[in-house]
């Protein structure tokens, strides 16, 4: 069993995956070789930007030298015509497919897809994609800064992202995350509005399928990451499923709702693991379950003036036909609700983050800084609750008074 499980973990299972679908390591690049000098002398060459992190963040004075030299392996890699990348495209549809389906699982997807579901389809099911999608992310970027187990090593695994490269391996979150809002919008939608089931659940299956395998293809997990990032959202869920409608209920019509919505988040933020060294873990963590909070007290807010936009029943519904002047409202829809967003985002991001270091006596433009417990959460907790609050309450009203949005289709 045991060799099962090593077996599932190794690189060389990864390598085999990203050679089929026609991505290789340059076998003569100056990086390779670099880092097997640096491997031989007793380094670890799959730690070389964490070790570096680790020093930066505890202020030791290796941490130049370490940033030199990483930066002298990285000017290596260089062409005398400029940047040369460290692998080899040969198959550029699975290339564009495969980092297509990892943006899925990036806050670029969740800051539009999520919300779009509220604008253009039931609020509701934007409700229970948020609060589903938060449980599972929350649990899943604990395991890793709790079991601690590293990503594939590279080489002789091709990497094509860097910014979670520091962060643990298992269990993949983009996995996690991609189970979890294609099954339960399919279990979610089926009682709301009709639809051939058997079509959503291929969809879902497929979507879900695609997410996982771009986690090999971008050599950012092994299959026993991917593996226990499914099996672990698909147990979550089973788990909850029969609890939705109870939290649902609760969440709009209980009175200490947003008390709890605001001051749980909060507190798991703060009291989220802590590591050695920084990783993206704990402030991509923050920026989730802010936007959870943000949400839920907006539709508690919805309730209690009694404009929810949620579809009419009774469910589950039939939509109305796709015409080509829906499409233009939907479209109109999400430009207008994602600018809101956007400008929502920048502005309080903006404003958080220059009263947070004049706080603490903190240069704005020290990203050591922003990296401080005492900062990071707050400023990007305060910025990701606006999001939600203005996703849940602004948004639509915006869309009425712009003649986007017809108010016989909500109760």
């Amino acid at each position: 069993m045991w060799g099962f499980i090593s077996y599932l973990n190794s690189p060389e299972l990864v390598v085999s995956f990203q050679r089929c679908c026609g991505l290789v390591q340059r076998e003569r690049d100056s990086f390779i070789t670099e880092n097997r000098r640096v491997n031989a002398n007793g380094s670890d060459p799959v730690t070389i930007q964490r070790r570096r992190a680790e020093q930066v963040s505890n202020g030791t004075s290796r941490a130049h030298d370490t940033n030199s030299n990483y930066k002298s392996i990285s000017s290596q890699c260089e062409h005398k015509d400029g940047p040369r990348p460290h692998y080899e495209v040969r198959n550029w549809l699975f290339y564009f497919l495969f980092v297509t389906s990892a943006a899925l699982g990036h806050e670029v997807f969740y800051i539009s897809f999520l919300p779009c579901i509220h604008w253009n389809l039931d609020p509701f099911l934007c409700r229970r994609l948020v609060n589903v999608w938060a449980v599972v992310m929350y649990i899943g970027q604990v395991m890793k800064d709790i079991l601690k187990l590293p990503r594939p090593p590279s080489p002789p695994v091709v990497k094509l992202e860097t910014r979670v490269d520091a962060e643990y391996g298992l269990p993949s979150t983009h996995a996690m995350a991609a189970t979890a809002i294609s099954f339960t919008l399919l279990l979610s939608a089926h009682e709301r509005v009709k639809f051939p089931f058997e079509l959503g659940l291929i969809v879902a299956v497929v979507l879900s399928a695609l997410v996982c395998l771009s986690r090999l293809y971008t050599g950012m997990h092994s299959v026993l990451d991917v593996i226990c990032g499914v099996v672990i959202s698909a147990v979550i869920m089973a788990l909850s499923y029969p609890f939705w409608g109870t939290v649902d209920l609760l969440q709009i019509h209980s009175p200490v709702s947003p008390i709890v919505a605001l001051a749980l988040p909060l507190f798991l933020s703060y009291k989220y693991p802590e590591l050695d060294h920084y990783t993206t873990t704990r402030g991509d963590t923050t920026i989730i379950l802010a936007c959870s909070a943000g949400c839920s007290v907006g539709y508690w807010v919805n309730e209690r003036l009694g404009l929810t936009f949620d579809l009419a029943g009774p469910f589950p519904v039939t939509l109305p036909p796709l015409t080509l002047a829906a499409v233009g409202l939907g479209v109109a829809r999400f430009l207008v609700g994602l600018a809101m967003l956007v400008l929502t985002r920048q502005t309080v991001r903006w404003a958080s983050l220059r009263v947070l270091c004049r706080i603490y006596g903190a240069s704005v433009s020290d990203v050591d800084a922003r990296r401080r417990k005492e900062i990071e959460v707050p400023y990007k907790f305060s910025t990701y609750v606006a999001i939600g609050l203005v996703n849940s309450i602004m948004v639509n009203r915006v869309f009425v008074m712009m003649g986007l949005w017809d108010l016989g289709n909500s109760v």
